[in-house]
């Protein structure tokens, strides 16, 4: 097994757009997108720990299918996490 590192300049590439998207979250967050507020934060969140994932993690160099896990993973608990926050907005009485 051969060691893989990445160049500074990736990591400070991620740091960046890591940053862009925790500002993406707080101004998403001051819009009025009714029900859909919380599936926006957690999809710019899920992005995230993708990219935490595969370069800090160093997912992204093993093999092929465990970046197919851990991207599918990752989709799953997006789609669970919606899911149950989804059908507990739905079964809330509103007054």
């Amino acid at each position: 097994m051969s060691e893989h590192t990445s160049s500074p300049r990736t990591y400070v590439g991620i740091w960046i757009t890591l940053m862009l998207c925790t500002g993406l979250t707080a101004w998403a967050a001051f819009l009025d997108l009714h029900k859909f507020n919380a599936a926006v934060a957690l999809t710019i969140a899920t992005f995230k720990a993708t990219l935490v994932m595969l370069f800090f993690m160093h997912v992204k160099h093993t093999s092929e299918k465990m970046t197919k896990v851990v991207i599918a993973a990752a989709i799953f608990f997006l789609l669970l996490l919606l899911r149950l926050s989804m059908a507990d907005y739905a079964t809330r009485l509103w007054t």
